[in-house]
C-alpha cells in the first residue's frame, strides 16, 4: 500500500488513513467497544471489560509483526485477537476468555473497514468541497467571458466559460449529494449473523449493538449485513461515479490546454492522475460487485476480497479528487485566447452558415443561464 507506484496516484493522507497501523487501531476500537457494551448489559464482568479496554491501545502492539503473521495466517484479524488475548491475560488471566466474546472475525474486519473508510471519505469530501467552491468562483468571475462551444470537438456555437464551469460543477454537486446519502446507509456496525440469534448473547444482542454503534459513532443496522453487502457496494458505485466525473473534468481541461487551443493552463500534470484513477475504477468495482453473490449465511472469500479491493478504491478516489483540487487552484484562464478563437471562427464562417450561431446575444444568454445555475448551486451548497 505504501509503494512508490501507489503514491503516484494517491495521497499521503489517505494512505495514512488506510495504513496497517490505522486498521489495527480500528480493530482495537471495535474490541474495546465490544467489551464495554457486553459489560454494560451483564454478559461479561466489569473487571474483564476494564482489562480489555485498557489493553486496546495500538501502542501496546507490534503492528509490523501482526502484519507478517496476518500474511502467514491468511487472516487480517486472527493475529490481533490472539495477541490481544495474550496481552490481557498477562494482567488479568480471568479476563482473557472474554476477549472477542461471541464475535466473529468478519464482524471485526468489516467494522474496522467501515471505520477507516469513514476517515477516507472525510478526506475525499473535503477536497470535493474545495473543487466545487473553486468552480463556483470561476463561474462567478467568468459568467460573461465568451468562448467557443465545441460539439463534437469542433466549434459549433458560442458560450461562456462561466457556463462551462457550471456544467463541470453540476455532476460533481450531484455526486457529493449521492455520496453523502450512500455513506449514511453504508457506514454501519457489523455484528452477528442472519443465521439466527446467538445463544451467548442471552437475548441482549440488540441492546449491545446499540451501545457499540453509539460509541463508534456508526449506524446500528436492523439486520447483520455480512451477507447483504448491497449498501456497501452502492457506496463503491458512487465513488466510481465521482471519479468518472472528475476524469471528464480533467479531459475537458486538457483539451482546452492543448498547444493549438491554449485557452487554459492547468498546473503540472494533475489532470493525468484523475484520468488514471478512472481507468482503475472498473476493475475495483467489478470485484466488489462479485462479492454480492453470497452462500447462505456466510460464504468463503467474499469479504476477504472486498477487504483487499476497498483500499485501492478509496486511494484512487482521493488521489483523483486531490489532483483536480490542485489543478483548479492553479488554473490560469486565457481569456484573450478564447476571444481570439471566437473572432477567428466568426471571420471564417461560410456565407451559408447562420450568423446567429456566433452572435454576441448568445453569449449574453449563456451568461444568464450560468448565473441562474450558479444560484441553484449556491443554494444547494448552503443547505
Amino acid at each position: 500500500m505504501n509503494s512508490l507506484f501507489e503514491r503516484l496516484l494517491s495521497t499521503s493522507e489517505v494512505m495514512e488513513a488506510l495504513s496497517d497501523r490505522h486498521f489495527v487501531r480500528a480493530m482495537l476500537h471495535f474490541e474495546a467497544a465490544l467489551a464495554r457494551a457486553q459489560a454494560s448489559v451483564g454478559l461479561i464482568p466489569q473487571t474483564a471489560s476494564a482489562s480489555i479496554v485498557g489493553t486496546c491501545k495500538v501502542e501496546l502492539f507490534d503492528v509490523l509483526k501482526l502484519v507478517r503473521e496476518a500474511g502467514s495466517a491468511r487472516s487480517a484479524t486472527q493475529p490481533l485477537v490472539k495477541s490481544l488475548r495474550e496481552t490481557v491475560g498477562l494482567f488479568n488471566p480471568e479476563a482473557e476468555r472474554y476477549v472477542h466474546f461471541a464475535c466473529s472475525d468478519q464482524d471485526l474486519a468489516d467494522t474496522a473497514q467501515v471505520l477507516i473508510t469513514r476517515d477516507g471519505l472525510d478526506l475525499i469530501s473535503a477536497d470535493l468541497s474545495h473543487i466545487l467552491t473553486r468552480l463556483q468562483e470561476l463561474a462567478d468571475s467568468h459568467a460573461t467571458t465568451p468562448m467557443l462551444a465545441r460539439s463534437p470537438l469542433q466549434a459549433s456555437t458560442i458560450t461562456t466559460f462561466g457556463l462551462k464551469c457550471v456544467q463541470w460543477a453540476a455532476p460533481l454537486q450531484r455526486a457529493q449529494q449521492r455520496l453523502g446519502l450512500a455513506a449514511d446507509k453504508a457506514l454501519s456496525l457489523q455484528f452477528g449473523s442472519l443465521a439466527g440469534p446467538q445463544a451467548e448473547l442471552q437475548g441482549k444482542g440488540q441492546q449491545m449493538l446499540a451501545l457499540m454503534a453509539s460509541e463508534l459513532k456508526l449506524k446500528a443496522p436492523s439486520l447483520p449485513w455480512r451477507t447483504q453487502r448491497d449498501e456497501w457496494v452502492a457506496l463503491a458505485c458512487e465513488l466510481a461515479l465521482l471519479v468518472a466525473s472528475l476524469a471528464s473534468l480533467a479531459q475537458n481541461m486538457l483539451q482546452l490546454a492543448q498547444y493549438e487551443v491554449a485557452e487554459l493552463t492547468p498546473p503540472d500534470n494533475s489532470c493525468s492522475v484523475a484520468l488514471a484513477a478512472a481507468q482503475r475504477m472498473p476493475q475495483c468495482l467489478s470485484s466488489l460487485l462479485l462479492t454480492l453473490a453470497q452462500d447462505h449465511d456466510g460464504g468463503l472469500g467474499h469479504w476477504q476480497a472486498a477487504l483487499a479491493e476497498w483500499p485501492t478504491l478509496l486511494m484512487s478516489t482521493h488521489g483523483a479528487t486531490r489532483a483536480m483540487a490542485l489543478a483548479l487552484t492553479g488554473l490560469q484562464v486565457n481569456t484573450d485566447q478564447m476571444r481570439s478563437h471566437l473572432e477567428a471562427r466568426r471571420a471564417a464562417a461560410p456565407s451559408r452558415e447562420p450568423a446567429a450561431l456566433f452572435a454576441p446575444e448568445l453569449a449574453q444568454q449563456a451568461a444568464e443561464l450560468a448565473r441562474q445555475h450558479l444560484l441553484d448551486l449556491h443554494a444547494i451548497t448552503a443547505s
